[in-house]
C-alpha cells in the first residue's frame, strides 16, 4: 500500500527543484529557440528539460509506474500505476514572459488519480492532494468557495487556439458568461485554473479540446477541496480533457446547465 501523504510531499519536492531551472531557463529566454508542435502550438527546451527531470525523479518514487507525458520523454507502461505529467503547463506565457505557469503531476491507480500536485512556479505556491485526504496549498488545507449562484461567480475559461470547430458555440457560451456572471477570465494555464477553483479564488472552470496531462492533478484537486468535475454532458468518469468542466459543488448543477446548453448543440 502507498503512503499517497508521503509521496505527495516526495512530488512536491520533485515539481519544486525542477520548477528551480524553468525559472533559471526564464531570465533572458529567447523566444526564437522555439520550436512548432502545430498550430499555435509550442514548445521550447525548457519544457523537454523539465520533463526529462522530472521523469527521472518520478521514475525514483516509483519504478513501477508508467508514464503519460506531454512531450513523449517517457513511454514507459505501468500494469497499475501512471505518471501523467505536464512539465510546463501554460508554455506560451512563458514564452512571453508572463504569468503564471506550472508543473503538473498526477498519479494515476489504474484509471483513477490518486495523487497530485500543481506548482504554480512563479508564485511558489504549491498545491498538493491525494485521495481521501483533502487539498492543500503550500501546507493549509484548502476548499472550493460557497458561493451559491452563477450570479455570484468569477469563472475561468480557456480559448480555443488551434481546434477551432466549436468557436462559435464557445462564444455564445462565454458571452453568456460574460453577461451573468462576475466575469470570466483567462489565465493560459488549465492545470492553475484548476487549481484556483480548488481554493476558491474561481467558482467554476470550462474548457475543450484540453489534453489528459493538462486536467489530471487538478480535477483531483478540485474533487478533494468539495468540488465536481466532468465532460459537457456531466459524465464524471474517465475524463480525459476533451471536454471539461469543473466547479463548487453549488453552482456545478448551473453552469453544467449553460455549458451544455451552448457547447452540445
Amino acid at each position: 500500500m502507498i503512503d499517497l501523504k508521503h509521496l505527495c510531499k516526495e512530488i512536491e519536492n520533485a515539481a519544486r527543484e525542477t520548477s528551480s531551472f524553468i525559472l533559471k531557463e526564464s531570465q533572458g529566454f529567447d523566444i526564437r529557440k522555439t520550436e512548432k508542435k502545430g498550430l499555435n502550438d509550442f514548445v521550447s527546451y525548457v519544457d523537454k528539460g523539465s520533463e526529462k527531470m522530472l521523469v527521472e525523479k518520478l521514475s525514483l518514487l516509483l519504478p513501477e509506474a508508467g508514464f503519460v507525458t506531454e512531450e513523449g520523454t517517457s513511454k514507459k507502461i505501468g500494469l497499475k500505476y501512471c505518471w501523467v505529467v505536464d512539465p510546463l503547463d501554460g508554455t506560451t506565457n512563458f514564452l512571453h514572459g508572463f504569468h503564471p505557469y506550472c508543473i503538473s503531476i498526477g498519479l494515476k491507480d489504474g484509471e483513477e488519480v490518486v495523487a497530485g500536485v500543481v506548482y504554480e512556479v512563479s508564485g511558489n505556491e504549491s498545491f498538493t492532494a491525494w485521495k481521501g485526504g483533502g487539498a492543500w496549498l503550500n501546507g493549509v488545507k484548502i476548499h472550493v468557495s460557497k458561493a451559491m449562484t452563477l450570479s455570484d461567480s468569477l469563472i475561468a475559461t480557456g480559448f480555443p487556439y488551434n481546434d477551432f470547430k466549436l468557436l462559435d458555440s464557445y462564444m455564445k457560451c462565454f458571452t453568456h458568461f460574460c453577461k451573468n456572471t462576475h466575469g470570466v477570465r483567462r489565465l493560459g494555464s488549465a492545470a492553475i485554473d484548476l487549481a484556483y477553483v480548488a481554493c476558491g479564488r474561481f467558482e467554476a472552470f470550462y474548457e475543450y479540446g484540453l489534453k489528459e496531462w493538462d486536467i489530471a492533478a487538478g480535477m483531483l484537486l478540485v474533487r478533494e477541496a468539495g468540488g465536481r468535475v466532468s465532460d459537457f454532458a456531466g459524465n464524471e468518469y474517465n475524463l480525459k480533457g476533451e471536454e471539461f468542466l469543473a466547479a463548487n459543488s453549488t453552482v456545478y448543477s448551473e453552469i453544467l446547465e449553460i455549458v451544455s446548453k451552448f457547447m452540445k448543440n
